[in-house]
């Protein structure tokens, strides 16, 4: 992908593990080594306060939802983040193809989708553990990307960490509030694809900011139909628009600072740890503690993502050198 870099990329990577960046952020321009020890170490803190700000705006949105539901909240989080994106890189409507606009619709949807279904799950199961479930759809479209073998067997110990997560049965965990969270990884899958592509045709973060809109249009009548008034309770409003700074604005900015000056692999390495960035956030915000198995089929999956991203890479680089 022979493009600079845009917004549009690195939130594909916002909320978790993504082994499939790591092509679409290989071309995110030159990286700045920094004079010392100290500068480099600035980029790996921004990517910390990403993933923090995503997790712990999840944590925040959970406790949002007795008063606003599920839906409500994705409908204040997406269009909060929709307004904010609009003022801040005021995108340019004309001058796109029929093309331009399919995409970023198709992103929009994905978007709106992730995020409906990935609340859903928070609303039924603990945080940590529907991160972790929603991680396996970005790494199932890289093993069916990469067509390595090797790439199978971290498939294979990420489903190992999904049967120990389960129990046996995912009844444990809610069955509903589990499909719901591998929906929204499926969706996730879908928000990368189109968000390379996104980035491809829009310049800057105009086509992040309209498939933001997008997003929250289609929304709207969910939220309204869940929520109604409660949407415009004014504490209520504060806390969603809390979410969306938490949750796409900020996290969004920060890995996109990252980007410029830290290797594409590494930030997906990096990005592999959410779950547990997760799991922390829902401990300490939601009282969600995790069991020891439960801690161990997270482990297993974040293994599973961090091996896929560094087998990907060094395919990568071998092809470069052949």
């Amino acid at each position: 992908m022979n493009v600079q870099p845009s917004a549009s990329e690195p939130a594909a990577a916002a909320a978790v593990a993504v082994p499939e960046v790591v092509p679409a952020l290989d071309t995110a321009g030159p990286k700045d080594p920094g004079p010392g020890r100290g500068a480099a170490l600035v980029p790996i803190v921004l990517v910390v306060a990403g993933g923090l700000s995503v997790q712990f705006g999840s944590a925040v949105a959970a406790l949002l939802m007795p008063k606003a539901g599920a839906l409500g909240v994705v409908t204040l989080r997406l269009a909060a983040a929709a307004l904010i994106l609009l003022v801040v890189c005021r995108p340019k409507l004309r001058g796109h193809s029929r093309a331009d606009w399919g995409t970023v619709v198709a992103f929009g949807v994905a978007m709106g989708g992730m995020n409906t279904l990935f609340y859903q799950a928070l609303d039924r199961i603990p945080l940590g553990i529907a991160v972790t479930l929603e991680v396996l759809g970005p790494l199932a479209l890289s093993v069916f990307a990469s067509r390595r073998l090797i790439n199978v067997v971290w498939a294979g110990l990420a489903l190992v960490g999904v049967v120990l997560l389960g129990g046996g049965g995912f009844d444990r965990l809610d069955p509903v509030g589990a499909a719901y969270a591998l929906g929204a990884g499926a969706m996730w899958a879908a928000y990368i694809v189109f968000s390379a592509r996104t980035g491809r045709r829009f310049p800057q973060a105009d086509g992040l900011a309209l498939a933001m809109v997008v997003a929250a249009v289609l929304s709207l009548p969910l939220g309204i139909w869940e929520s109604g008034a409660k949407l415009t309770v004014p504490s209520t409003l504060a806390l969603g628009a809390a979410v969306a700074v938490l949750s796409s604005v900020l996290p969004y900015t920060l890995e996109l600072m990252a980007l410029r000056r830290l290797p594409a692999s590494t930030f997906a390495v990096m990005m592999s740890l959410e779950p547990a960035i997760a799991a922390t956030a829902g401990f300490l915000i939601l009282n969600q503690a995790l069991s020891t198995t439960d801690a161990l089929a997270i482990a297993l999956v974040i293994g599973a993502s961090m091996g896929a991203v560094r087998s990907q890479a060094g395919a990568r680089k071998k092809r470069k050198k052949g």
